[in-house]
């Protein structure tokens, strides 16, 4: 059990035998009444969004959640096979469940795989991913005052903008969490 007073964004509670993961929390103290926690979840299962209000000190159920190191194999249309680095044991995951960042992940990629009770409920990906360009237009000479941008494509199919010197072929770090280009490898 936690207090409402403890929330923290990305902490997994149970409500109602749900996962719920906290988005945004905001402690609120109005001048008159007592005080509360508004909060923003999403339903890890469902990815359904909910704002709930919570009575300051409140007790909410944690959710135990297992995190396991796991390597990604391939990708089968819906389904990617992912494999456990200390049991070998592979796991089949569906593109649902690993959502939008589905367009980071290479082959002999590690990523982190979120279990609950023996149940795969998502994958956490690299903060940053290294990955090379596959398209994108020529630099245009002239207005790079600015420091202007280009969209490219890199070799997982996702679409960046990167600044007008990046060419094919180069090597890119790129921010999983904000699809924002880093720097050149």
């Amino acid at each position: 059990m936690i207090s409402s007073n403890d929330f923290k964004t990305g902490l997994t509670i149970m409500i109602d035998s749900n996962l719920w993961q906290i988005v945004e929390f905001l402690h609120v103290k109005p001048g008159k009444g007592a005080a509360f926690v508004r909060s923003k979840l999403r339903n890890v299962i469902t990815g359904q969004m909910l704002e709930k209000t919570f009575r300051a000190g409140e007790k909410v159920e944690t959710a135990h959640l297992e995190r396991r190191e796991m390597q990604f194999l391939y990708g089968d249309g819906e389904e990617y096979t992912f494999m456990d680095n200390n049991t070998f044991d592979q796991v089949g995951i569906s593109k649902s469940q690993i959502g939008d960042q589905v367009k980071y992940l290479k082959e002999q990629m590690n990523a982190q795989i979120l279990l609950h009770d023996g149940r795969v409920i998502g994958v956490d990906l690299p903060s940053h991913v290294e990955l090379k360009v596959v398209d994108t237009p020529p630099a245009e000479k002239g207005n790079t005052a600015q420091g202007g941008t280009k969209p490219a494509t890199l070799e997982t199919g996702a679409v960046v903008n990167v600044p007008f010197f990046v060419e094919v072929g180069t090597t890119i770090r790129v921010d999983t969490r904000d699809n924002k280009y880093l720097d050149r490898v």
